[in-house]
């Protein structure tokens, strides 16, 4: 059975982080693949000025393009309406019932996942990989982890990861500030970034 990592989000954009934390996750976890599949249209993130979910799509896709255990789904931005996890995992499981998934996301959203749409959907479809990153007590996040897998009768491995303090937050403000943000996303993105004009950024051209 081939052990697919999942990584979700808006992408807003994608940075070094993410492929970083992938890396390790497919390593560490003995993962055959990462599938990043972008956010089509975020409940959590409705009133975010942000690119459009094609531009997002694009942008993940040039990012893992060099990576031949990574690739980039257009799953979530095909979706009409509101995206869930939920819903992306039961479709995944439908579509690669020889799969098992494991879902991986920062540690701190185990304390908030009871909150998403249909979390024991969520739990039921794949194995979760919750990164520590050093804002969190591990003695805090293991606890959690317990409380949810008796609740849920949930899978859940917490992946001890550095803590890198770069985020998209982060990449949309140097942009907006006309700052440099190379080696925080990767080169192509840049390009493209500065091609499309986004997040405010004035692009020269020669």
């Amino acid at each position: 059975m081939r052990k697919i990592g999942i990584m979700g989000g808006t992408f807003s954009p994608i940075h070094i982080g993410h492929l970083m934390l992938a890396e390790y996750a497919l390593d560490t976890e003995q993962l055959d693949e990462i599938w990043f599949i972008p956010t089509g249209r975020s409940y959590l993130k409705a009133n975010v000025d942000m690119p459009s979910a094609l531009e997002r799509y694009e942008m993940t896709c040039l990012a893992v393009a060099g990576n031949p255990r990574m690739k980039c789904l257009d799953l979530e931005i095909r979706r009409e309406g509101n995206t869930y996890t939920c819903d992306t995992l039961v479709e995944l499981r439908k579509g690669y019932p020889d799969y098992h998934f494991h879902f991986i996301f920062g540690a701190d959203c185990l304390f908030t996942i009871e909150n998403w749409r249909n979390p024991g959907q969520i739990f039921e479809n794949c194995t979760i990989i919750a990164a520590v990153r050093g804002d969190t007590p591990l003695t805090e996040m293991t606890g959690k982890k317990e409380e949810l897998e008796e609740k849920y009768n949930a899978d859940i491995h917490l992946l001890p990861f550095m803590q890198l303090e770069i985020s998209s937050t982060l990449v949309r403000e140097r942009l907006k500030k006309q700052q440099s943000i190379r080696y925080l996303v990767p080169d192509d993105v840049i390009a493209y970034i500065k091609e499309k004009g986004l997040y405010g950024f004035k692009y020269e051209r020669k």
